[in-house]
């Protein structure tokens, strides 16, 4: 008797998530998902559209310094002929700074501009082949000034001094 009433139980169970999911129908969602694939593919052959395929290799050069190849389809660009980029960018707090860490292969040293607020840092970089460009929002407020600057194999690395608050305080009089 115990057994039938647990198996019971666990029925009603059961039943909770059928009715929750029998709301949803598996077979209509995944017709949909083959219907816009197969649109995709439509407008591939008729040449609307065309796949994006992208990536790069790196690998070590006979003078030790790596060497970074792209590969894959570039969407054409009309007015300066140069697609511009985001380069991938990381930002590390630490106790006293800001680093920030951009990856921006193909562009020479000289060829990269920095311009720093005190909550923002933009980057922007036209190189021969390539041109970059982001405004990194940084977590904290930093003092300008400080900032130190690197570029080594393609990584731009920039140093920021936190901006710290005045001690002291004001004053104030009791009237």
């Amino acid at each position: 008797m115990v057994w039938r009433r647990r198996r019971r139980d666990w029925d009603d169970e059961w039943d909770i998530f059928d009715e929750f999911f029998g709301r949803f129908r598996i077979d209509d969602i995944f017709e949909k998902m083959m219907r816009d694939i197969e649109e995709v593919f439509r407008k591939a052959e008729m040449g609307e559209i065309k796949p994006i395929v992208r990536g790069f290799s790196i690998r070590i050069g006979p003078d030790g310094k790596p060497e970074i190849r792209e590969f894959g389809t570039k969407p054409t660009i009309r007015d300066t002929g140069i697609e511009e980029r985001k380069p991938l960018v990381d930002v590390i707090e630490t106790d006293n700074e800001v680093q920030v860490i951009a990856e921006m292969p193909g562009v020479n040293k000289e060829d990269i501009e920095l311009n720093a607020t005190e909550r923002s840092l933009e980057i922007r970089a036209e190189g021969e082949n390539r041109k970059y460009y982001e405004t990194v929002e940084l977590p904290v407020e930093v003092e300008p000034d400080s900032a130190k600057a690197r570029y080594n194999n393609g990584v731009l690395e920039v140093i920021l001094r936190k901006k710290t608050p005045k001690k002291g305080g004001k004053r104030i009089k009791i009237e």
